[in-house]
């Protein structure tokens, strides 16, 4: 593939992925949508994705940082595209990542330009299957004095998406995306194995929307789901990003 870092930035583990997925209007996302890219879309719908997951045994240029390599992250993002050389890349942007750690915050900031938060965070694990993928979990977080969450209890054989389904749309996607100062986006490659999912039975996502996103988000952040779904998770690495010029 052209222009493939040949080293990784970052690399870590990406486990039990809560994914609460919510169709939203186009011109909600319009004034995010990174130079460069369009809003993807699945059967005509555009999508948002509050998604909660850990990131474990991370290490930065292969090293491992001090109390720094097990934590939880919360976001929402969206789902972008951009032709290149090699035909259509498929990414996800976000709108806001929340993760419990200053320096993770920061770091994402400075080389990224991702929209991340610090904020104090935590989570839960229900009872784990033989290949330890749990029927339920919390991932909660600390905002102006309150306490939100997104819980999920999950059912079902865990099985990979199905061709075509909106399950695989929401799923399959590695690249990234982020908006910069000054109008330029940055790129940046992500790698993992196809995941498994178990479909959520219950789904709970108590948050100040607005507060958080932005009121234009809290009209579809408060609609029923169109879907959701747990996610095994797998190892993950994330290439360097670019700027791009075109």
């Amino acid at each position: 593939m052209r222009n493939r870092p040949s080293k990784p930035f970052l690399t870590a583990e990406w486990r039990h992925l809560a994914m609460v997925n919510f169709v939203v209007e186009p011109r909600v996302l319009a004034p995010l949508v990174p130079t460069g890219t369009e809003l993807d879309q699945w059967n005509g719908r555009t999508f948002v994705s509050l998604v909660g997951f850990l990131f474990l045994n991370t290490r930065v240029f292969g090293v491992a940082i001090p109390f720094h390599r097990n934590f939880e992250e919360v976001n929402l993002r969206f789902y972008v595209r951009r032709r290149a050389s090699d035909g259509w890349r498929r990414g996800v942007a976000f709108v806001r990542e929340i993760v419990p750690r200053r320096a993770i915050a920061l770091t994402a900031r400075l080389l990224y330009g991702e929209r991340y938060s610090a904020l104090p965070m935590r989570h839960c694990l229900g009872r784990c299957d033989a290949d330890g993928m749990p029927d339920a979990v919390t991932y909660g977080w600390r905002w102006h004095g309150h306490e939100h969450r997104i819980a999920m209890r999950a059912e079902g054989t865990p099985c990979d998406p199905a061709p075509g389904s909106e399950e695989e749309f929401l799923v399959e996607h590695y690249w990234g995306y982020a908006r910069r100062r000054g109008g330029r986006t940055t790129e940046y490659r992500v790698e993992h194995p196809r995941w498994r999912l178990r479909s959520a039975s219950q789904v709970e996502v108590d948050c100040d929307s607005a507060g958080l996103y932005g009121s234009e988000f809290a009209e579809c952040l408060s609609a029923r789901p169109a879907s959701a779904f747990l996610a095994e998770g797998s190892e993950v690495t994330v290439f360097r990003g670019r700027t791009l010029r075109d």
